[in-house]
């Protein structure tokens, strides 16, 4: 490694790897719920809503992954991610539960 090459920082690395972690699983978890909530409340045959609502979760990851590694900082990242994902799972929570009623 020649003197001229900058090293990256521990914290760099660690905002990174945080990063591709809500990427991952964040986005993933914020994905299932949207398509939960969107098969649940889609007025089309149930069978048809899963299946339009699974199709769309390709473009919803894919958005969120994109929207992750584009935002100011990882830990505005996480709790976007998290607090999303939270608000749809208790919808689709409360949907589901209202209609076992």
């Amino acid at each position: 490694m020649s003197k001229n090459t900058k090293t990256l920082t521990a914290g760099y690395r660690w905002a990174v790897a945080s990063r591709v972690t809500a990427a991952t699983l964040g986005g993933y978890a914020l994905t299932s719920a949207a398509t939960v909530l969107l098969a649940l409340i889609w007025p089309i045959p149930r069978a048809q809503a899963l299946l339009s609502a699974t199709m769309l979760s390709f473009a919803v990851y894919t958005v969120a992954v994109l929207w992750v590694f584009s935002t100011r900082s990882h830990l505005r990242a996480w709790a976007w991610l998290i607090g999303l994902t939270a608000v749809l799972s208790a919808l689709a929570w409360a949907i589901e539960r209202g209609a076992a009623a």
